[in-house]
C-alpha cells in the first residue's frame, strides 16, 4: 500500500534544517567531526542546570507506589499548580492549576491547541519567518497556515496582521524569542497586537486566539519577555524545557490558558480531551514530577551570550550581516546576492552547514544555531573567510 499523499508531498518538501543536519553527519563521518562546523539544528548541547540531575536522581529514588499509572490526562494536579505560580508570574496574571495542561513537549502542546480549536478551512496566522513545522502542525488538524510578512527588523507587522483578519481566522501565533531570528516582541507591539484583535472580534463576532510558542522564553540577553496572557483575553501560552533546561529529548512542556478566556471550562476540557485522543494521554509522568520542583531553574544563559559575541566577531571579519538577536540561540544572516541556497552550497564547500532561510519561508536569508561549543565558532572563522573570498 502507497503512503498517503499528503505525506508524500510533506517528504518532498520536509525541514530544510533537519536535511541539512543529516547531511553534518555524512560530512563529519568523511573529514571528521572536529572538521565541520555544523551550525544546522537548534539542539542545545550545554547540560542541564545542577538542580535537574539532583531532582531527578531524587524523583527515582522515591517512586512512590502508583508513580507509573495513569493519571488524569491533564497531568499530576500538584505538577499543575506549581506551574500555574510560575506561568502565572512570567504573564502577570493569577492562574491555578486548571488553567494548566501538561504536553508532550512544546510541539505536542501546539499540537493540542490547533486539534482544540480549528475547524476545516479555519486559518491560524503566522509571521514570516517561521518555524517550518508550524505549517505541519496546523494542516494536521485541517487548517491552512497563513504567512504574513514583518516588519524589516523583524518586529510584527500588526497591520499585515490586520490586513489578513477574516471570520476564517480562528488564531494568530507568534513565537518570542523568535526561531529563526532571536526576536523578543516588544510589549508595545503585543498591546497593538491585542487591540487588532478586539477590534476584529468586536467587528465580526470571532476573536482569534493570540497563540504564544515560548520555548526561548528564559534565553534572553536583556530584560525579560514581555507577558501575553495578561495582554489579551483569548490567548494561550504553550511553552517547554527543551530549551529552558536543556531537556529536549524529555518531551515536557505544557499549555496555559488565560484566566480571562472565554468558556474556560470548554476550552480547557478541549486540550484534555485532544491530548487524549491525539495519542499523548498525558505528558510523561517521570518529567512532571520533576519540572515541578524546578520551576526557578534554568540553563546559564551567559555561555549563549558569549557564544553570540564570539560568533559575531567571525561574521564581522567575513562581512556577513545579520539580524541582532535579543534571545534564543539563532543568528539570522543575509546571503550574498539574495541567493540562500547557493550561498548554503557555498559554505557547504568549506564544510560549514546553515539552514536556508527558504525553510523559514524567507529566501536571502540563512540561519546559523550557536548551541555548540565555542571552539568550533572560534575555528570556524577561516572557513567564513574562504567562503567570502577573503
Amino acid at each position: 500500500m502507497p503512503v498517503a499523499t499528503s505525506i508524500k508531498e510533506s517528504l518532498r518538501s520536509s525541514s530544510l534544517i533537519r536535511k541539512m543536519f543529516e547531511e553534518g553527519n555524512r560530512l563529519k563521518k568523511l573529514y571528521g567531526a572536529e572538521n565541520v562546523f555544523d551550525f544546522s539544528l537548534g539542539n542545545p548541547d550545554v547540560e542541564p542546570p545542577p538542580a535537574f540531575h539532583a531532582v531527578f536522581l531524587k524523583c527515582a529514588q522515591e517512586d512512590p507506589k502508583g508513580s507509573h499509572s495513569y493519571m488524569q490526562n491533564a497531568g499530576y494536579p500538584a505538577v499543575r499548580e506549581a506551574l500555574a505560580c510560575k506561568a502565572g508570574r512570567e504573564h502577570n496574571v493569577t492562574l491555578d492549576a486548571d488553567h494548566i495542561i501538561m504536553s508532550v513537549g512544546a510541539a505536542g502542546g501546539l499540537n493540542v491547541v490547533f486539534k482544540s480549536i480549528l475547524n476545516p478551512g479555519d486559518e491560524i496566522i503566522v509571521s514570516r519567518p517561521y518555524f517550518v513545522e508550524y505549517r505541519s502542525y496546523v494542516e494536521n488538524h485541517g487548517g491552512t497556515l497563513v504567512p504574513v510578512d514583518t516588519l524589516p527588523d523583524f518586529n510584527l507587522d500588526v497591520q499585515a496582521i490586520q490586513s489578513r483578519l477574516s471570520p476564517k481566522t480562528a488564531g494568530v501565533l507568534i513565537n518570542s524569542p523568535h526561531n529563526p531570528t532571536g526576536r523578543v516582541y516588544p510589549a508595545a507591539t503585543l498591546a497593538a497586537l491585542a487591540d487588532c484583535l478586539c477590534n476584529h472580534g468586536k467587528q465580526c463576532g470571532r476573536y482569534p486566539y493570540l497563540i504564544a510558542d515560548e520555548p526561548y522564553r528564559e534565553i534572553v540577553y536583556n530584560g525579560v519577555v514581555p507577558p501575553v496572557l495578561a495582554v489579551y483575553d483569548e490567548s494561550i501560552v504553550i511553552n517547554s524545557y527543551s530549551k529552558n533546561l536543556s531537556l529536549p529529548g524529555e518531551r515536557i512542556g505544557y499549555i496555559a490558558v488565560s484566566p480571562t478566556i472565554a468558556d474556560k471550562e470548554t476550552v480547557v476540557n478541549a486540550l484534555i480531551h485532544s491530548t487524549r485522543v491525539l495519542g499523548f494521554t498525558n505528558a510523561p509522568a517521570l518529567m512532571q514530577r520533576i519540572v515541578a520542583e524546578l520551576t526557578e531553574a534554568r540553563v546559564d544563559t551567559s555561555v549563549y551570550a558569549r557564544r553570540l559575541a564570539a560568533f559575531k566577531k567571525v561574521l564581522d571579519a567575513a562581512g556577513i550581516e545579520y539580524a541582532q538577536p535579543d534571545g534564543a540561540f539563532y543568528l539570522f544572516c543575509k546571503a550574498p546576492d539574495a541567493d540562500d541556497k547557493a550561498f548554503v552550497e557555498r559554505l557547504k564547500q568549506n564544510l560549514i552547514l546553515g539552514v536556508p532561510g527558504t525553510g523559514f519561508g524567507s529566501p536571502g536569508w540563512v540561519r546559523f544555531a550557536y548551541c555548540v561549543d565555542e571552539t568550533i565558532i572560534e575555528h570556524s572563522k577561516n572557513a567564513f573567510l574562504k567562503t567570502m573570498g577573503k
